[in-house]
């Protein structure tokens, strides 16, 4: 890290005992850097590194059960579903290995399988491998700035239920996000479960599992599902997250501002773009963006995702995706710290997102952010 104000500030915290924080918010457990995501070992790393929330990202099962998923189709590269052939046969495209030029291809939704069928599988880091020829070798892939060395266990898949116990009984908060179906809804085609059902659904979970709305952040991409919890749950509403990914295309960055009254306005509470979006350059300097500016200015409190998604900041990439706004000055490692400074103290989030919680614990224990 540079020298510096900064740097000596968390360099005095070094010894000092560190204790949760609800500004530290697990991302899919908040330990995938090196656990599997959405599993007991990834959410028992993220809590003892001092997440005070800890996320599920909920999907749907055949069944109509409720899983922890970062999506709905994601079962092909989060666990080893192809390599079991009953299951394999079962997914909504089978392993089709790399051939005469073509990459090898699966996808496996959740929505193929039941519940039942789904607790036998065994988790693994979120990769694969475009050229395998066959099902071991498509379970590949891990970056290397992550680590298989903690997959080599089958860590299983938690229901919705399973992780409501776990984070209840560790005396943590939730934030639990609905994932956008990838299949059509209503589920299966003609039935009555509908979007505002599966919304529905996961307030109940929580219900019929005694947790208080106000330990509970629910979250989704969907403003409709945000709409659905204002009008049918506000109390469970107060705290919903819409979530914001609108600026990504070319040229959608002054639509998402625009926007941000119109959330505020519909009793929106909490807005969650990603990182890039919340900050700029300045002659050099890191500073809030104009979308940060006006998430304030309409009264919106703000929650960033995700720390710790990136790979190496000091490789030349600038950060990638997650560090898109600020790669000009982003060129070493210490540089994350750089970031999460303006994030709390210039923006004011309530809030950051990481893979490996230990390092937003540790800025908000050394700033007093609990």
């Amino acid at each position: 890290m540079d020298d510096g104000p900064l740097k000596q500030k968390l360099a005095s915290c070094s010894e000092k005992e560190m204790k949760r924080s609800d500004w530290s918010i697990s991302h899919r457990g908040g330990g995938t850097l090196q656990f599997p995501e959405h599993t007991h070992g990834s959410l028992m790393a993220g809590t003892r590194m001092g997440a005070g929330i800890q996320e599920c990202d909920v999907t749907f099962t055949k069944d109509k059960k409720l899983v922890c998923r970062h999506a709905q189709c994601d079962l092909h590269t989060t666990t080893n579903v192809v390599s079991i052939p009953e299951l394999n046969a079962k997914c909504t495209v089978p392993f089709k290995p790399a051939a005469n030029g073509a990459a090898a291809t699966a996808k496996c939704c959740t929505s193929d399988f039941t519940l039942e069928e789904i607790e036998t599988l065994c988790a693994k880091m979120d990769a694969s491998n475009s050229a395998a020829t066959t099902p071991a070798e498509f379970l590949g892939g891990t970056p290397g700035y992550r680590t298989d060395l903690y997959a080599k266990t089958c860590s299983r898949v938690l229901s919705f239920r399973d992780y409501v116990e776990l984070v209840d009984g560790l005396g943590l908060k939730f934030t639990a996000e609905l994932k956008t179906p990838e299949v059509p809804m209503p589920f299966p085609a003609g039935s009555d479960y509908t979007q505002a059902k599966f919304a529905q659904q996961l307030i109940d979970e929580f219900k019929a599992a005694n947790i208080k709305p106000e330990r509970v952040w629910l979250q989704s991409f969907l403003y409709d599902d945000l709409l659905y919890w204002i009008k049918a749950e506000p109390k469970w509403a107060k705290q919903a997250v819409l979530l914001d990914e609108s600026a990504d295309a070319a040229m959608t960055m002054p639509e998402a501002v625009a926007n941000l009254k119109k959330y505020a306005k519909a009793g929106v509470k909490i807005i969650a773009p990603p990182l890039p979006y919340l900050v700029a350059v300045e002659k050099g300097t890191i500073v809030p963006s104009e979308y940060a500016r006006e998430a304030k200015k309409v009264g919106l409190k703000i929650i960033t995702w995700s720390l710790e998604r990136s790979g190496w900041l000091g490789d030349g990439s600038g950060g990638g995706y997650y560090y898109s706004s600020i790669a000009n000055v982003t060129n070493n490692e210490g540089d994350v710290y750089n970031l999460l400074h303006v994030l709390a103290q210039d923006v004011g989030v309530v809030g950051v997102f990481s893979d490996w919680s230990a390092t937003v614990t540790y800025y908000a224990n050394c700033f007093g952010l609990f």
